[in-house]
């Protein structure tokens, strides 16, 4: 695939819904209180894209109550441009997690049965005039996991944006919990992937989504160099089963240290490894990876700093709390100097 020239004045489309995250402590029954964060994997990309300067549509579906109103206006104050969402039921999909772990872990409870989002059927969007000012989709597995109708919907969005030339990119984020409609994740994705331009994830989401086996079990008394190897085994399967792939990112994050991956063509670039990294919320920070990755690439960076970069902002998460990232730019690049 030819290389995509990105035009400054475009937007990039987020797609998913808008989460509350009830982040737990173990006094919060006694205590009374419950901090909350807004968020949402496609939300936290968004939210970073426009801090980073890059204009960003987010299409979701809120509430039609003056909670979805409030969290739309919450949204549009982040910089990004809510032109696309529209309002329907009445509920907020929900999520409780206990404070400082992760959305994998078994802790995790959902309740976004009946949401707003999850309630969207095929043919409600109008994906023409969605894609009207954009040229980039971008979506996540997080959202096809939900049921049979948004996975339909997803393949709507795929199929318009590939007509239109449009680079899709998809964040593989397995969440085990979630696909319980029937139908499992390597039947419903890999349909899905067979037009994204971008892909982002680990080897072992990769197997679980995308039914390609993980070169290795686990990360477990692995060495670095072994698990490059087995990125780019993983990287070389999904090239030769998704032709239109542009650009494959592959992340670890292990107890002490975080690097990714990245392939464009036949090059392989390695990220700095981040060594020694402060995990203060792990929520979002493969959100804050793929938007560096979309940012990167929006810019036309060369392809050993845009993984540097996304590996530098996902490192930056880890040391923040909430869902999405507040860190600059400059911020990011100061801590990839550090890391030198």
């Amino acid at each position: 695939m030819d290389e995509i020239t990105l035009l400054q004045d475009h937007k990039i489309c987020c797609f998913g819904e808008v989460l509350l995250r009830f982040a737990l402590k173990d006094s919060w029954v006694s205590d009374s209180t419950i901090p909350y964060y807004i968020g949402g994997a496609e939300l936290n990309v968004a939210t970073a894209l426009a801090l980073w300067g890059i204009p960003v549509n987010y299409l979701t579906t809120l509430p039609d109550n003056y909670i979805g109103k409030d969290i739309s206006n919450q949204i549009k104050q982040r910089g990004i441009n809510t032109d696309k969402v529209f309002y329907s039921g009445n509920r907020l999909g929900v999520y409780y997690l206990p404070y400082g772990t992760e959305v994998k872990n078994n802790g995790v409870v959902y309740d976004r049965d009946f949401s707003s989002f999850s309630q969207l059927t095929p043919g409600m969007i109008d994906w023409d005039k969605v894609f009207e000012d954009c040229i980039w989709f971008h979506f996540s597995a997080i959202s096809p996991a939900l049921n049979k109708n948004i996975a339909l919907i997803c393949k709507e969005a795929v199929t318009a944006a590939s007509a239109k030339g449009i680079t899709i990119s998809v964040d593989l984020n397995y969440r085990n919990k979630l696909w319980k409609y029937g139908e499992l994740p390597d039947v419903i994705m890999p349909d899905l992937v067979r037009n994204c331009n971008v892909i982002m994830g680990n080897i072992w989401a990769v197997e679980s989504l995308l039914g390609i086996s993980a070169p290795l079990s686990n990360s477990k008394n692995v060495s670095n160099s072994e698990l490059k190897e087995a990125a780019l085994i993983s990287i070389e399967r999904i090239q030769k089963k998704y032709e239109k792939v542009y650009a494959i990112a592959l992340t670890y994050r292990l107890e002490e240290s975080y690097f990714g991956v990245l392939q464009k063509e036949n090059a392989f670039f390695t990220s700095n490894i981040f060594e020694n990294i402060t995990v203060t919320d792990s929520v979002g920070s493969g959100d804050c990876f793929m938007a560096g990755l979309i940012y990167g690439i929006y810019n036309n960076l060369p392809f050993q700093d845009i993984i540097n970069f996304a590996a530098a902002a996902a490192v930056c998460k880890l040391a923040e709390p909430g869902d999405a990232t507040k860190q600059s730019v400059e911020q990011i690049k100061r801590i990839l100097n550090d890391a030198r």
